[in-house]
Parts: C-alpha cells; structure tokens; sequence
C-alpha cells in the first residue's frame, strides 16, 4: 500500500533565485522542511506540540535529486509522506512539483532520529504509540 501523501502550496519568490534566474539549489531543503512541518500539522501532531512533549526530530541527513529548474513567481506543491519507519528514526520522502504543468522539479528525502530534547534515542513505539501509529498509515 502506498504512503499517505501530505501536500504543501508555496510561490517562489525572487529571492529564492541566483543569478541565472532559476531558485538557489539549497531552498528546496528549506521547502522540505515546510513539507514536513505542514505534513506533521495536517497529522494533528505540529513539530511545536511533540516538542512541547519531549520528542525531537533532528535531521541526520537528506538527500535531493534535481529534475527540472523552478523559476520566480512559480507555484509549487511539495507533498511528503512517512517513507520509512524504524524504532527511533524516520525517513520522509518528498516530491516539488510545478502546479501549472504537474512537471516533477525534484525528489528527496530527510532522515530524522527520534530523540528525547537532550538528544537520546526515544523508542517512539512505546513513548508515542499514537504517533508511531499514524506514521505507519
């Protein structure tokens, strides 16, 4: 069964972009992250609220394959989904697409140990079963 897919609108802004008028490689980890922040709000589980809780995500590592170039003023869909899930870590994948044509810009993914605020592994199975079940679907 396919992952659930949590979908994010944002327009690049001219800032985004270098000088060859196409956006700057490293925002699109910037984007994964609004990814990954509004796919945690749309699960009932905002990054703030496990927080608050005592459970923290740090990223590890993240990985980025560019396809096609976004430019100014393009709006963009990031959707990302649960791709992995292990006894203290998760992995997100993401996709950016282009809303006007569907065009595919670029694939990654982000891989989060799952820890207590002072960095120790936190089994979330047993600490956040609610949690851990959502990330499952």
């Amino acid at each position: 069964m396919a992952a659930q897919k949590y979908y994010t609108e944002i327009r690049v802004i001219y800032a985004d972009t270098d000088a060859m008028g196409i956006v700057y490689h490293t925002n699109y980890i910037k984007w994964f992250e609004a990814g990954r922040g509004e796919m945690m709000r749309q699960l009932g589980h905002p990054y703030k609220t496990l927080e608050e809780r005592g459970m923290w995500l740090p990223v590890v590592s993240v990985t980025c394959e560019y396809k096609a170039p976004a430019v100014y003023d393009d709006i963009l869909i990031i959707a990302a989904w649960v791709e992995k899930l292990g006894g203290v870590s998760v992995v997100i994948g993401y996709e950016i697409t282009r809303k006007e044509t569907g065009e595919l810009l670029v694939t990654g993914s982000t891989r989060h140990a799952i820890t207590t605020p002072d960095l120790k592994p936190l089994r979330i199975q047993k600490e956040f079963p609610e949690i851990y079940a959502l990330f499952q679907k």
